[in-house]
């Protein structure tokens, strides 16, 4: 995926085989949010579902539909994207909760730090490309994770940094530091196990273990702990 951000990291997934991303697009602004839904129900692979004005109209409507994604704005009235993102991914229930993309206008958004904290996927501008948000909600619809490395540590140097005793008291070992400080430079598994010279399996064990130590949601929210505790700074670039 290209874009604003050169540096931007997708890893293409896809979801059941002959299904379609089943997606809800919740936006405050009406026309943002019809144009949205017009553009990306062309798109191959997308079913839109229904769309929500508020955060609280998102949550029930998840309820209701039940889609693979959520196409979150962060900045709507009544309940905002974040609050919104935090009650969708805490839900329990016989059903997976949906996943989460925050779609944002500016890249120094103070909320998209918070709304990947929350549990988001990732995020995406909405000045990209349509085709580009399509494969955005398709890979985080897959389970994978879409981050714009350069824009995020943009987002957090602007954020004061936390303290180290932001990262749980069950330490990393070193080599899953490494692996938490590649993941924040954007690199997949894959990439990783190349830049390390060992399995993807053993990557992705590293990466599990990561996760699980942080009481991260996903490898979003644990580049973003990464970030803020100081583990990772800003200009960061493996």
């Amino acid at each position: 995926m290209t874009g604003p951000d050169a540096s931007a990291a997708v890893t293409t997934g896809s979801g059941p085989a002959g299904a379609p991303v089943t997606l809800l697009i919740a936006d405050d602004d009406e026309v943002t949010r019809s144009g949205l839904r017009t553009l990306l129900a062309a798109q191959p692979g997308i079913a839109v579902v229904g769309e929500a004005a508020d955060g609280v109209e998102a949550v029930e409507q998840a309820r209701r539909l039940r889609p693979d994604v959520v196409l979150m704005d962060v900045r709507m009235p009544r309940r905002n994207g974040i609050e919104a993102t935090r009650q969708l991914l805490a839900e329990s229930g016989s059903a997976e909760p949906p996943k989460v993309v925050v779609i944002t206008t500016f890249e120094n958004d103070g909320y998209v730090t918070a709304a990947l904290s929350a549990g988001a996927g990732g995020f995406v501008l909405k000045r990209l490309p349509v085709r580009q948000i399509a494969e955005a909600v398709r890979v985080v619809a897959a389970g994978e994770a879409i981050l714009f490395p350069s824009a995020l540590r943009r987002m957090v140097a602007a954020r004061p940094l936390g303290s180290a005793e932001a990262l749980p008291k069950a330490a990393l070992t070193e080599r899953e530091e490494e692996v938490l400080r590649l993941m924040a430079t954007g690199l997949s598994n894959p990439e990783i196990a190349q830049s390390l010279m060992v399995s993807l399996e053993t990557v992705k064990t590293h990466v599990g273990n990561v996760l699980t130590k942080l009481g991260a949601q996903n490898r979003t929210h644990a580049v973003v702990i990464a970030y803020e505790s100081g583990l990772v700074v800003p200009g960061f670039t493996g």
